[in-house]
């Protein structure tokens, strides 16, 4: 994985959103389900998007230059309780504008915990970005902290909740750790852009 990457801005304004025609592959996730590791674990550069032991440490759209090819673009992950309602409620103006007023999103990853069912707020968010037509992959992280013996049961959990997903078509197992199932996402990734 060659991939050059670098981080372009924060966008608190969709008025500040990048104005040139590049696509844009979205990851999202609820806090502290390992967004930021598992963004430094798909472009092998650690401390690129900055990991923090704090949930809620993205506040912003955080917009990555992939290759001049691609924009990935981080958003602020949700289901955070310590932020304030106000902050919460700017952060949700955020991504609603910028998903009604973005022509550029091809696809949206979002990463679930694969040691729980998915909850509620994963389910919104799937339903938020299906609204917009935007095909979702979902990445199950963490899976090196699950025993072999469960992980069947991780599956099953989430197809209970997710009937229609494919595993290593449009859901993948992965680990930001151990890098088991990254490739993968990258192909997938790599697929909307070329």
């Amino acid at each position: 994985m060659n991939d050059s990457i670098t981080f372009l801005r924060e966008v608190t304004s969709v008025k500040n959103l990048p104005s040139d025609e590049k696509p844009n592959i979205v990851i999202t996730g609820r806090s502290n389900v390992g967004k930021s590791s598992i963004i430094n674990a798909l472009f092998n550069k650690k401390g690129l998007a900055k990991t923090s032991s704090t949930p809620g440490k993205t506040r912003a759209l955080n917009f990555y230059n992939v290759n001049d090819k691609y924009y990935l673009v981080d958003l602020p992950g949700f289901g955070y309780a310590k932020a304030s309602k106000v902050e919460q409620d700017k952060w949700k103006t955020l991504i609603n504008n910028y998903f009604e007023q973005s022509k550029r999103i091809r696809a949206v990853l979002q990463i679930i915990d694969s040691r729980h069912e998915p909850t509620e707020l994963d389910l919104k968010m799937s339903e938020f970005v299906s609204f917009f037509n935007i095909e979702i992959i979902i990445l199950l992280n963490k899976i090196d902290k699950l025993k072999q013996s469960q992980v069947s049961t991780s599956k099953k959990n989430f197809l209970s909740k997710y009937p229609e997903y494919i595993f290593d078509e449009n859901v993948f197992m992965c680990s930001a750790t151990t890098g088991f199932g990254i490739k993968k996402i990258m192909k997938k990734v790599n697929s909307f852009i070329f």
